[in-house]
Parts: structure tokens; sequence; C-alpha cells
């Protein structure tokens, strides 16, 4: 069974939906590693709830970019991950440290990209008037939420919303993505151009 790492920064709400798809049964690899770049992420306490889950920290506030990085990485070949989820981890991940793993590393999203990059993006949806937004589950490479789509979700913007009703939604969309995105790369895929083929 393939090895998954879950990078952190905050709360751990998408964590929390991997860790109950793996508690159910609902996940075709185990959550080896929960790892924040901040030490008093709420999200912690989340993974140190979860049997067999271990928990790290690798601080990022004082130090290099390099460092840091070279700190994760130890810690990903110590639990011999195959596999990175990033679930709220606000650090964008080196060309380099992604070429050292090695591995799928995979990111989610709110908002229908290539719509709304960046910080913010359910508030950049809301003020731009869009009629329909969303949730993108998508591989991870060295250009900002621009790697290759692995699935998607649509969520409409209503007249009464507010951004925060309007980010609520779609962090339920979130929820229900991150896991089937995880089973669709450890099920097998292959990217062709700029298009994720299943393969199994």
């Amino acid at each position: 069974m393939k090895r998954l790492a879950v990078l952190i920064s905050g709360r751990g709400s998408n964590l929390q939906a991997l860790l109950d798809a793996a508690a159910a049964g609902r996940l075709r690899g185990e959550i080896a590693l929960v790892l924040s770049n901040v030490a008093t992420a709420p999200g912690l306490e989340r993974a140190r709830l979860a049997a067999g889950v271990a928990v790290a920290t690798c601080e990022s506030a004082g130090r290099s970019r390099q460092d840091h990085e070279r700190a994760v990485q130890e810690q990903l070949r110590q639990q011999r991950i195959d596999v990175i989820c990033l679930a709220g981890y606000m650090r964008v991940l080196s060309p380099g440290f992604l070429v050292e793993f090695g591995g799928p590393v995979l990111n989610v999203h709110p908002s229908l990209l290539p719509a709304f990059r960046g910080r913010d993006a359910q508030r950049q949806a809301w003020d731009h008037g869009v009629k329909v937004t969303g949730a993108t589950v998508h591989l991870v490479d060295a250009e900002l939420d621009g790697g290759p789509i692995l699935l998607q979700e649509a969520v409409p913007v209503l007249d009464s919303d507010s951004p925060e009703d309007l980010a609520a939604r779609i962090l339920g969309a979130e929820h229900r993505l991150y896991p089937a995105a995880v089973n669709l790369v450890l099920g097998g895929y292959r990217v062709s151009g700029r298009r994720v083929l299943v393969t199994n």
C-alpha cells in the first residue's frame, strides 16, 4: 500500500476528510505522516488523534527555504513516503524539491482552475461576479496552481452568498474531491500534455 504524507499549515479540514476516508476504508493508500511548517497548527491535533499516523513539525519561520525543504525531505525519507498531499500548506514548493521527491504531489485549490489562482480564490470569484466557481485537485509542478488537473467540482455562486457562504460550500466540494483524486492517482494514471488520463 502506498504511503501518503499530508502537509498542512493550519486547521487541516482537508486533512480530516482524508483521515475520515482512510478510517472508512475508502482510501487506497495509508496516511503515514502529517507534517506542518507551523508548530501550533490546529491540524496537528487531528493527526495525533488518528491511530498510526506519525506527526512532524518542520518550522519554516526564521530559516531559509533550502534549509526548510531539506528538513521536510528528511522526514519524507524516514517515513518512506510515496505521495504528498498538500492541504492548506502555505508554502510554494521549489522545483528542486519536486524533482528530489520524485513522486506525485497533489494540491486542492478553491476555484475551477485555471481561474482565480493564488490566495483568496473564493473572494476573487465573488468579487468578479462569476455565476459558477468550484474546487480543483491538481498535480503540483513548478507553476503556481498550474499543474495538470485531476478532478474538479463546480459550485454555483448564489445571489444571496457572502464570500464566507461561498467559501463554506467550496470547502464541502474540496472534502469530496480530495479522497477521490488520491484514489485516482494511486489507481494508476498518466499525463498526456496537460491531460490526466486514468490507466487502471
